[in-house]
């Protein structure tokens, strides 16, 4: 007659989960959508590669928004190395974003330079306007931009001929 183990022997499969300890899983880094429809935004989480691609995130390192001009790409390099370091795999996204800021090169030991060097700040277009405005010294090119206030610059333009030559014709009769 044969004897069969206990089936309390057969339930154990993960001795680290009963003593406590975190299961090991497959970690991943990738984007957790964010934002309205054609608004994306976007948060760089270190996931559980089996859970839903807006779900719980073990961490969230960083942030990416598309949108913005320039794009906005914020990383917790610490936290990024961190994870690269034991072992989680980044989404080719997150690789990509990665190079941009310059962790991949760290992480990867590439003496390549990061892809992005940081934006200078635009000039106002107000203020390049006003300084275009300031620099030209006809100031009859600058008209008005609808037909009213052309038709009523043209209006004072002839006022002020008129004027001008009343007053010519005043002088030349007090010479006389």
């Amino acid at each position: 007659m044969l004897t069969r183990p206990p089936r309390n022997d057969l339930r154990i499969q993960d001795r680290g989960s009963q003593l406590g300890e975190p299961p090991n899983v497959a970690v991943k880094i990738r984007l957790k959508r964010l934002g309205a429809i054609r608004s994306p935004h976007y948060r760089i989480v270190v996931m559980d590669s089996r859970a839903k691609r807006d779900g719980r995130a073990i961490e969230e390192i960083g942030k990416y928004h598309p949108k913005n001009d320039p794009s906005v790409i914020e990383v917790d390099s610490e936290r990024a190395q961190y994870w690269l370091g034991v072992g989680a795999q980044p989404t080719e996204a997150v690789v990509a974003l990665f190079k941009r800021t310059g962790d991949w090169q760290k992480f990867s030991g590439d003496k390549s330079p990061s892809g992005v060097d940081p934006q200078k700040e635009k000039a106002n277009k107000t203020e390049l306007f006003n300084a275009a405005l300031a620099n030209n010294d006809d100031s009859a090119k600058v008209s008005a931009f609808s037909s009213k206030q052309q038709a009523e610059a043209k209006a004072e333009a002839k006022s002020d001929d008129g004027e001008a030559e009343s007053t010519d014709t005043a002088d030349e009769s007090t010479e006389a």
